[in-house]
Order: C-alpha cells, then sequence, then structure tokens
C-alpha cells in the first residue's frame, strides 16, 4: 500500500498542476485576446504577466514538489479567486461546472497545502526540508 501511496502522490501533483501550466502557456499563445477577456470582466490587462507567470511558476512547483505548500496555496487562491470573478453566472450551466471544477481543484491545492507534497518531491530533500515546512 505503501509503494502506491507514494507513486499516487507525485501522479496526484502532476494532474494537478498540468491545467495550470498549459493554462499559462496558452495565455502566452493567445495574449491579447486573454487580456481582453480579463478586461472584459473588470480585471486589469496589465495583471496579465503575473498571471502567466503564476501559473507557470507555481504550477511546476506543485508539479515537482518545490516548497509545495506555499506554491499549492497560493494556487488555491488563485483558483478560488477566478472561479468567483470569471465564472459566477451559476445560472448557465457551462459556468457551473467551470466554477465547480475550481473548486474541486481548490480542493485538491489545499490537501497538499494541508498534508505537503507526498513522496519523489524536491520538498523532501535534505536542503529543502527547512524551507516546506
Amino acid at each position: 500500500m505503501k509503494a502506491l501511496q507514494d507513486l499516487a502522490a507525485p501522479v496526484s501533483r502532476i494532474l494537478l498542476s498540468a491545467i495550470f501550466i498549459l493554462a499559462g502557456i496558452n495565455k502566452i499563445g493567445g495574449y491579447y485576446g486573454t487580456m481582453q477577456y480579463m478586461e472584459a470582466y473588470g480585471v486589469p490587462g496589465a495583471l496579465l504577466p503575473l498571471v502567466i507567470a503564476a501559473e507557470i511558476g507555481l504550477g511546476l512547483a506543485v508539479a515537482f514538489g518545490i516548497l509545495s505548500r506555499l506554491a499549492a496555496l497560493g494556487l488555491a487562491v488563485f483558483t478560488l479567486v477566478s472561479a468567483i470573478i470569471f465564472h459566477n453566472d451559476l445560472g448557465d450551466q457551462t459556468q457551473f461546472v467551470m466554477f465547480m471544477k475550481n473548486l474541486a481543484i481548490t480542493g485538491g491545492l489545499l490537501l497538499i497545502w494541508i498534508h505537503g507534497p507526498g513522496a519523489y518531491a524536491i520538498d523532501n530533500t535534505g536542503a529543502m526540508r527547512r524551507f516546506s515546512r
């Protein structure tokens, strides 16, 4: 059972973080469209570089288990705020599903924040242990 749990931890981190890493990369390719989308919801387009950096940087941190708890908490807050701003039309079924997806992702990230990254994380190396607790 421990071997399965050890394998599940990095797989879970990668699955949770993949959506952020890919979204950040896609925002680079569709930069101006994303900026217009953000501005249509009242979010300054000037924040887009920060959004891209957060999605890619924190996503990679969670995936590799680098300062996992802090990165997961940052992404959890980001995801919850995104749900509230961009997916708040709960009468629209698509927006409702997107809102619930964000809540589910937030829950998974909060589990990493609470319990740590699990096995096969850079946080578990000697040099990182003092920074990741």
